[in-house]
C-alpha cells in the first residue's frame, strides 16, 4: 500500500488499475479453480487447471494468429462436442478435467436452475457393496435401532394427523418393514440465498455427506437443519442434527428419501451473549449405561442445508481428553457446540 499513494502523486490515476485489482486476480487463479476441485488436497488440483486454462490462452493465441479462429467453425465445433455448452464452457470443462456428472457431485457453489426455498436430493447413484437387507445393514452401519426407528418413522408418514409421537407407540403396533435399502454418501442441498445472489435465480448448493471413509480417510458425517417451525424467527424454527445415514427405500408403493440423524437440542433461550451464535448440545438417550444418541429417521423433505457447528471449548484451550485430536473428531471431542451463523451470507441470515 506505501506504493499506492506516491504512484498516484508522480503518474496521476493508473489507467485501468485500482485497489481491487488483486481480488480480481485471485478470483480466477484462487476461487474458480478452487470451487472446481473435489476439496480434498485441493492445491494440487487448482495448479494444474491454472496450468491447463495457460495452455488453452497460450493455444487460443497461436490459433488465432494463424486465423484458424476466423468464422463461426469454433462454435460449431463447441457445438457438435457438446450441444448444450459454450466455447468457454468447453474449454472450462477442457481445464478442469470434469464431466458434467463430476461437477454436479461438487460440494458447493452457485447452481443453475429457477428459484425455490430449499430442496435436498439424495447422490445419482448409491453404495455398491453395500446390504440392502434392514437388520445386515443395521450391522454394517453400527446401527443396532435402524429397524425399530423405520418403522416409527412409517408410523409417522402413513399417520401425519394423529397428535401422538411415534415413540409412545409400543413396537407391535408398528409397520412392518422388510423392504431393501439404499444408501448414498451424500445428498445435494439447494437453497435460495438472497443476499449471495448467484446463478440463475439466486441458488446455491452444497453437499451433506455420511460416509464411513472420506478419501480412504477418517468417517464423515455432516451436519444439518432440519426444519420444525416455519413461521418461528430465526433459529428457533430449526433444530441442528448429524446425519448418520442418507438412505431411500420404497414401502407400499412410495418411495422416501430419508436420513438417520443424531438430534442436537439448543441451549439457552438465546444466542450467546459473547459470541452471537446458538450454543447446541447432542441428545442423549436418558437411563442408559452409557451414552447412547438420541436417533431418529426423518424424511428429506424436512432438510434445509447444511450447518457448521463449532466446538466450544470451555476453560481449556482444547477438551483436556483430547491428547491426539484430529477435525475429524472434532463432533465427538467437545460436549457442546456454536452454530456458526458466520459460515456464509445465508447462514448469517438464517441463524440468528
Amino acid at each position: 500500500m506505501v506504493h499506492y499513494r506516491p504512484g498516484i502523486e508522480g503518474f496521476a490515476v493508473p489507467n485501468g488499475l485500482c485497489s481491487s485489482i488483486t481480488e480480481s486476480k485471485h478470483i480466477r487463479a484462487i476461487k474458480k479453480p478452487y470451487r472446481r476441485s473435489n476439496r480434498n488436497k485441493p492445491l494440487g488440483q487448482m495448479l494444474l487447471t491454472n496450468q491447463r486454462l495457460d495452455k488453452l490462452e497460450a493455444a487460443r493465441a497461436d490459433f488465432k494468429t494463424r486465423g484458424m479462429l476466423d468464422g463461426t467453425v469454433p462454435l460449431e465445433a463447441a457445438a457438435a462436442t457438446d450441444g448444450s455448452t459454450s466455447t468457454r464452457d468447453a474449454s472450462e470443462n477442457v481445464a478442469t478435467g470434469l464431466s458434467a456428472r463430476e461437477r454436479d457431485e461438487l460440494e458447493g457453489g452457485e447452481v443453475d436452475g429457477p428459484r425455490c426455498l430449499g430442496e435436498v436430493r439424495l447422490a445419482k447413484s448409491c453404495i455398491r457393496k453395500v446390504p440392502r437387507d434392514v437388520h445386515r445393514l443395521a450391522v454394517h452401519v453400527d446401527q443396532p435401532r435402524l429397524h425399530e426407528l423405520i418403522r416409527r418413522f412409517l408410523f409417522e408418514q402413513l399417520n401425519p394427523d394423529r397428535a401422538v409421537t411415534s415413540g409412545d407407540i409400543p413396537l407391535g403396533d408398528l409397520p412392518e418393514f422388510s423392504e431393501r435399502i439404499y444408501t448414498f454418501n451424500s445428498a445435494r442441498a439447494m437453497f435460495y440465498a438472497p443476499s449471495d445472489v448467484c446463478g440463475v435465480g439466486g441458488m446455491r448448493q452444497e453437499r451433506i455427506r455420511a460416509t464411513k471413509s472420506w478419501y480412504r480417510g477418517p468417517p464423515r458425517y455432516d451436519c444439518a437443519l432440519i426444519e420444525h417451525d416455519p413461521d418461528a424467527p430465526g433459529f428457533r424454527g430449526l433444530h441442528a442434527v448429524r446425519v448418520r445415514v442418507l438412505m431411500k427405500f420404497t414401502y407400499r408403493g412410495v418411495q422416501y428419501p430419508c436420513a438417520l440423524v443424531h438430534w442436537f437440542s439448543a441451549h439457552g433461550d438465546g444466542p450467546c451473549p459473547d459470541t452471537g451464535m446458538w450454543i447446541v448440545k447432542p441428545d442423549w438417550v436418558r437411563g442408559s449405561r452409557r451414552a447412547t444418541p438420541e436417533l431418529a429417521v426423518v424424511h428429506l423433505d424436512a432438510f434445509l442445508r447444511a450447518v457448521h457447528l463449532v466446538g466450544v471449548a470451555g476453560k481449556e484451550f482444547l477438551p483436556p481428553d483430547a491428547k491426539d485430536l484430529d477435525y475429524s473428531d472434532s463432533l465427538d471431542a467437545f460436549e457442546a457446540f456454536y452454530v456458526n451463523k458466520y459460515a456464509d451470507y445465508h447462514a448469517h441470515e438464517i441463524l440468528f
